[in-house]
């Protein structure tokens, strides 16, 4: 009996790795889809094609349109957040210009594209509102939490925590611009300004 199971578990090892693997390449195609495609053109099929997996696998991991979509979306801001804070791991109180640098680039990448693809749709799809709804709300409050740290902010000091949210929403708007054109330029000296904001406003 002991060795049946060592067998049965041998067999099951591998087939969950391929099965991580394969929601993994989903998820993946999907944020790939949606920032080039945008909602209309990211279907199902689409995905599984650009995954390399057949629709039924898709379905398996995702069983609705909705469902692979809002989790990649997810899957792919988490990814994002553990990279900002690998970025500096002892703190980076002392180079604010490195942070807001980093929380700008949070929005002028392939996620921020995907998600305003999936924002967009959200706005005319009922089943879809709700999730995104969710999903925003829960990426807002991480993304807040870990410019927090890294700015070494004192919430509890009145005015504070909207200084770290006006810097958010300044990023979000540096990262619509950037949809259109290559606004890099600009971009770097909001971000030069912002930084001597924070410090005046920090301490």
């Amino acid at each position: 009996m002991g060795g049946v199971s060592t067998v049965d578990r041998a067999e099951r090892v591998p087939k969950q790795d391929r099965s991580r693997a394969t929601r993994q390449r989903l998820l993946e195609a999907a944020v790939a889809c949606l920032a080039e495609h945008g909602w209309a053109g990211s279907t199902v099929s689409v995905v599984a094609e650009r995954a390399g997996v057949s629709r039924g696998a898709a379905q398996h991991h995702f069983p609705t349109r909705e469902d692979l979509f809002t989790a990649a979306v997810e899957y792919v801001a988490e990814e994002r957040s553990t990279a900002l804070r690998a970025l500096f791991p002892e703190g980076a109180a002392g180079d604010r210009h490195a942070v807001v640098a980093a929380l700008v680039d949070l929005y002028t990448g392939p996620l921020f594209r995907a998600a305003l693809h999936l924002w967009v749709a959200a706005s005319n799809e009922d089943q879809l509102r709700p999730r995104v709804t969710e999903l925003e709300s829960r990426v807002g409050r991480e993304t807040h939490r870990i410019a927090v740290d890294l700015l070494s902010a004192d919430e509890s000091v009145p005015g504070v925590r909207e200084t770290v949210q006006g810097l958010l929403d300044m990023a979000r708007g540096l990262g619509l611009a950037n949809l259109l054109t290559d606004d890099a330029a600009r971009r770097e000296r909001v971000v030069t300004q912002w930084a001597e904001l924070l410090d005046e406003a920090l301490g």
